[in-house]
């Protein structure tokens, strides 16, 4: 019962309570994972592409390789569009007084948050895999290289903060009753006596 309370339709369309918001786990994570992925991608946007004294083209900080910069620039910018979307959700999710509904946003919430940890693994070995190799001739001014570190710390972090949203995802999903839907699907009826 106390499942259903949370998140049943009997919580729903309450007032929202920013205080209250702010102070639940995957809200604080969420917002950290939203952090993390603009400083991945603001680090690699900024000072992720540098050039010899003699060049005028520029390169990827990361072993010369666009692809390693354009991961993460592209995993850095829809990770941040994708923490936003699910902050509105959090605080929509109140408002949602289907039970069906409210199970739908947490097994999204858990896919997308177990999807990106994944995500954010492969780009940390791609990037430090990059960063590693990368020949110290190609910059030798050595520009860029604390953000590049940067970006490639966050995303360790990052592989953490959505692998523990996941987990809290989870964690919600285990208060959902499918008791009461599943009454109402199917009603227990009598079973006619055996002969």
């Amino acid at each position: 019962m106390e499942g259903m309370q949370a998140y049943g339709a009997g919580k729903a369309g309450g007032a929202f309570d920013p205080v209250t918001f702010f102070q639940q786990p995957h809200t604080v994570l969420r917002i950290v994972s939203w952090l993390f992925s603009i400083v991945i991608f603001g680090c690699i946007a900024n000072e992720g592409y540098i050039n010899k004294p003699n060049e005028v083209e520029e390169f990827c900080i990361f072993n010369r390789n666009q692809n390693a910069c354009n991961y993460g620039v592209c995993m850095g910018s829809l990770a941040f569009l994708c923490c936003l979307g699910f902050l509105a959700l959090d605080v929509y999710f109140p408002q949602i007084s289907s039970v069906k509904d409210r199970k739908k946003a947490v097994l999204a919430d858990a896919g997308v948050s177990a999807f990106w940890s994944f995500m954010w693994f492969v780009g940390f070995c791609f990037l430090a895999n990059q960063w590693q190799v990368a020949k110290s001739d190609d910059n030798p001014l050595n520009e860029g290289g604390d953000a590049a570190r940067a970006a490639i710390t966050f995303a360790f972090f990052s592989i953490f903060t959505w692998g523990a949203q996941a987990l809290f995802s989870l964690e919600r999903l285990k208060n959902v009753s499918f008791e009461e839907e599943y009454n109402k699907l199917f009603p227990s009826q009598p079973h006619p006596p055996m002969i």
